[in-house]
């Protein structure tokens, strides 16, 4: 027998599953020894006001234990006989894209540019030690995508293009932590993501897919309108329908469209800068104590979003305990993005801050049609890489001088290994971004006493929330609206924000190929 009931208990409380246990069975009129288990099934931070309380959903076993495995198994066949596909990108939405395939009898070929999840690690080093960016493997590139070495949030705010919690059991399944299945905002943290991932990339071999890495797509091959397979770098040519999960940093990809008249058009984001706090003050700050977050809570999360005239201005990947890396993915290019580890264990704590811009919002790139938000990016964040002294080395301000148009005098220290030098971000960001920005953190220092301060600075240039592009696809067939067998996906084709939702989103484009593949 199981009893399910809903909790509300202190901090401390919740720490200790015994104390949790003794509450549940006494609100349910349960005596201690018919509990045989219990189980925490969600959890979520209540810091609203200044008690903070952990709310919990905690199921009672009772004349039996809990099973085993709490996560749903997913199995997947051989496929190594089966029709093929090709996956191009091994980021989140390649990856679930591909384990799918294998779950519904199709053989994936992933392609991915970039190196093994273990292997970037090595160029992410020559990163911040000598400032040498790898065009192919970088924070955005190679195996496990951007999100594997920024951050590994899995909440996301979609619900009505697939199955979340399938995404989060399938992480569990092959090695993630089932706390990711209780807690409101799940995270996996990125020193535990790769072995993960390393394990997701194993599963589709061993179903009999294909995974090649250092494999660049240079050329989608298309013949009346239809796929037919990709050229690469390599020289090899695969052939096959194509899920496109290239990711948004993947520019040459978006040329490469351009170029071959492939519909496409562009996509509002949003930019800004990357604000590292310490990490004390914001526990103070969101949980009303000057002593902090004490023994029992995580380092504090904060998100807000604020009207600056007619844009948002908002809190972007907040990172608490974390730190900011490095995330260019080419030359003459300086791009901020955040991390946290497990533990979120660092002294500071970080958000990107950014404005959304519109198509159109910048006249002198109207030029580039389809491409003209991907235009201003480059040039943004080449403005930075100049700003910065053209080197991985960020600009920065202090969070009140930034508001006050001061440059600081000098800056404290930061969890951002190349290093920072001195900047009036004002100088170079646009006035159509640093205007909203300034008033964004006057409005938001307002509501929040502390959190506007010049105990907190500003890194540039955060410029990757999305892609500035979208490869139009079907509604119904998620099929490019023009070419048969393109199945643009996930971040990089504009149709997802985060790991859940491009995860979501292969899922999703691996089940519509796989109705149109198997039919024929």
């Amino acid at each position: 027998m199981q009893k399910d009931i809903d909790l509300r208990v202190s901090p401390d409380q919740a720490a200790d599953i015994n104390l949790v246990k003794g509450i549940a069975a006494d609100k349910t009129n349960t005596k201690m020894t018919e509990i045989t288990d219990v189980r925490i099934m969600k959890r979520s931070i209540d810091a609203r006001q200044r008690n903070i309380f952990i709310n919990l959903r905690v199921r009672l076993y009772i004349g039996e234990p809990q099973p085993d495995v709490f996560f749903d198994k997913t199995d997947y066949p051989d496929v190594s006989k089966s029709p093929q596909a090709i996956v191009v990108g091994a980021g989140p939405g390649g990856l679930f894209a591909a384990l799918r395939l294998i779950e519904l009898g199709v053989r994936p070929i992933v392609v991915e540019r970039g190196k093994s999840v273990r292997e970037r690690k090595k160029d992410l080093a020559t990163i911040n030690r000598e400032h040498i960016v790898d065009g192919d493997s970088n924070y955005c590139f190679g195996e496990g995508g951007a999100g594997a070495y920024s951050d590994g949030k899995l909440y996301t705010r979609s619900k009505k293009r697939g199955n979340a919690d399938k995404i989060l059991n399938v992480f569990c399944q092959h090695g993630a932590t089932t706390d990711i299945l209780i807690d409101a905002h799940p995270h996996i943290g990125t020193d535990k993501l790769p072995a993960i991932i390393q394990r997701m990339r194993e599963q589709i071999i061993s179903a009999g897919g294909e995974v090649h890495f250092e494999t660049r797509m240079d050329e989608l091959i298309i013949e009346n309108n239809e796929v037919k397979g990709i050229k690469t770098n390599t020289g090899k040519i695969f052939e096959g329908y194509v899920i496109l999960a290239t990711g948004h940093s993947a520019r040459d990809v978006y040329y490469m469209l351009h170029d071959k008249k492939v519909k496409i058009e562009a996509k509002g984001l949003a930019v800004g800068v990357r604000v590292e706090h310490p990490v004390h003050l914001i526990d103070q700050i969101q949980y009303h104590n000057p002593e902090g977050r004490g023994e029992y809570l995580p380092a504090a999360e904060y998100n807000f979003v604020v009207q600056s005239g007619d844009r948002g201005v908002y809190s972007f990947c907040m990172c608490p305990g974390g730190i900011v890396v490095a995330a260019a993915s080419g030359d003459r290019q300086l791009v901020v993005n955040g991390m946290s580890p497990s533990n979120r264990g660092s002294k500071w704590s970080n958000s990107g801050i950014v404005v959304e811009i519109h198509p159109g919002d910048f006249p002198e790139y109207q030029e580039y049609g389809e491409l003209e938000l991907l235009k201003f990016q480059e040039d943004l964040e080449e403005k930075a890489w100049i700003a910065g002294g053209k080197t991985q080395v960020a600009p920065a301000q202090l969070m009140s001088d930034f508001v006050n148009n001061v440059k600081s005098e000098e800056l404290p220290k930061t969890s951002y290994a190349p290093g920072i030098t001195s900047s009036n971000l004002n100088e170079w960001l646009p006035p159509f971004i640093s205007k909203r920005l300034q008033d964004g953190l006057n409005q938001v220092g307002a509501k929040q006493k502390g959190y506007l301060t010049n105990e907190a600075i500003l890194l540039g240039v955060e410029s990757r929330t999305s892609s500035p592009v979208r490869i139009l696809r079907d509604r119904e067939t998620l099929q490019h609206v023009e070419i048969k067998g393109l199945y643009p996906c996930g971040e990089g084709a504009g149709y997802a924000g985060g790991i859940v939702s491009a995860g979501m989103d292969g899922e999703r484009c691996a089940e519509a190929l796989a109705g149109v593949l198997l039919k024929n």
